[in-house]
């Protein structure tokens, strides 16, 4: 099962998301579930990057796959940096959200 854990910062922000896991609803290459938590979770680390102007911090296993964590930096960030990078987030938690209400075998989100 794919778990996504969200962390949220006293302002209700999102600060980090790790996911972590395997959807194994298909055959290596053709698993649509793990495309699509994939897709939708580097497209975001993207956007941020190519909208918001700054780079995230980001561990993965590129060897395994299965897991994926990303924290917002500390760096001195504005306004619009700020508000685009929430947007993005906020995007892809609701889009691992239907995700999970179609394939909820398969996917499991948490918000803390």
């Amino acid at each position: 099962m794919i778990k996504a854990i969200f962390h949220r910062d006293q302002d209700g922000r999102i600060v980090s998301f790790t996911i972590k896991g395997h959807a194994d609803s298909g055959p290596y290459g053709y698993d649509i579930v793990c495309a699509a938590v994939s897709a939708t979770s580097i497209g975001t680390i993207n956007g941020i990057d190519a909208l918001a102007g700054f780079q995230p911090q980001v561990a993965m296993d590129n060897d395994n796959g299965g897991y994926l964590s990303v924290k917002m930096t500390d760096d001195q960030l504005t306004d619009h940096q700020i508000e685009v990078a929430q947007i993005l987030l906020e995007n892809l938690l609701l889009t691992l959200q239907d995700i999970q209400k179609q394939y909820g075998q398969f996917v499991s989100v948490i918000t803390n």
